[in-house]
């Protein structure tokens, strides 16, 4: 195109935390199904391995993002605009457990504000870049995808930061779902539990219980997550999944405490 866009042949999605864990394997997943990915986070390097691992087809955009600015989501969304001329799917991913292992009581402001400022706030510059960009495009609507958690559901012990920023996405979620409809943007949130990536890998060894136990527990293949999200943004947008619960099937969740 003359303007310096690429056609547009394929539906296009923004992933945040491309990186690594979940973000990686779902836009792996939309990229094998056909999607143009454009890879956001803040590690320059693991997003382009995350590239390399495409493989075949288009190479997939990386645009280094720190959620938590402004300007950066700005410059993100921005680029999607400059380089395909529309946004078809959000998947709100990027997000920080923060410090673990430590008692509310003694949990630092700094450390509170970093999970915050990037859990809840980055959603948020997120979700309100994509929004505008939806409601402005032709043909007008498009889809947000929310990374929430079992701890939008029930803590954890000694998580205070990451389970009120996982409880506030639900919030969100909502809010979006409900202020998209005049503009034809359907939000929905998908809830993960024990999914094997990076941040899981120390559940093997155990974790603490609200018991004061300390006790492996069961994983599931991150893929089982992917997928998952891959049929959620597969959906016409007259129907929404609103939330989905996805974890491995023996996990202490139902029945924890």
């Amino acid at each position: 195109m003359s303007d310096g866009r690429v056609s547009v042949v394929s539906k296009v999605a923004v992933v945040t935390g491309a990186g690594s864990g979940v973000g990686r394997a779902v836009a792996l997943e939309l990229l094998e199904a056909g999607w143009s990915v454009v890879l956001a986070g803040r590690r320059e390097e693991a997003l382009t391995e995350t590239a390399r691992l495409a493989g075949g087809g288009p190479p997939a955009p990386v645009v280094p993002t720190d959620v938590a600015s402004p300007e950066r989501v700005d410059a993100l969304f921005a680029a999607v605009r400059e380089r395909f001329g529309r946004l078809d799917l959000l998947f709100n991913n990027a997000g920080s457990f923060g410090p673990r292992g430590v008692p509310l009581e003694d949990l630092s402001y700094e450390d509170w504000r970093s999970v915050v400022d990037t859990n809840l706030t980055g959603a948020f510059l997120c979700a309100q870049a994509a929004f505008r960009l939806m409601r402005d495009q032709d043909p007008r609507g498009g889809r947000i995808i929310n990374n929430g958690s079992l701890s939008a559901h029930v803590p954890r012990p000694d998580s205070v930061a990451y389970t009120a920023t996982k409880h506030a996405i639900t919030g969100l979620t909502k809010s979006l779902s409900l202020d998209g409809r005049r503009y034809g943007i359907a939000c929905g949130q998908i809830d993960i539990g024990n999914a094997a990536t990076e941040m899981t890998e120390r559940m093997s060894a155990g974790v603490p219980q609200a018991s004061g136990e300390v006790v492996a527990e069961p994983v599931m293949d991150v893929a089982d997550v992917a997928r998952t999200v891959r049929h959620m943004a597969s959906l016409p947008l007259e129907a929404n999944v609103q939330f989905a619960t996805v974890m491995a099937t023996a996990m202490p969740y139902i029945g924890r405490g």
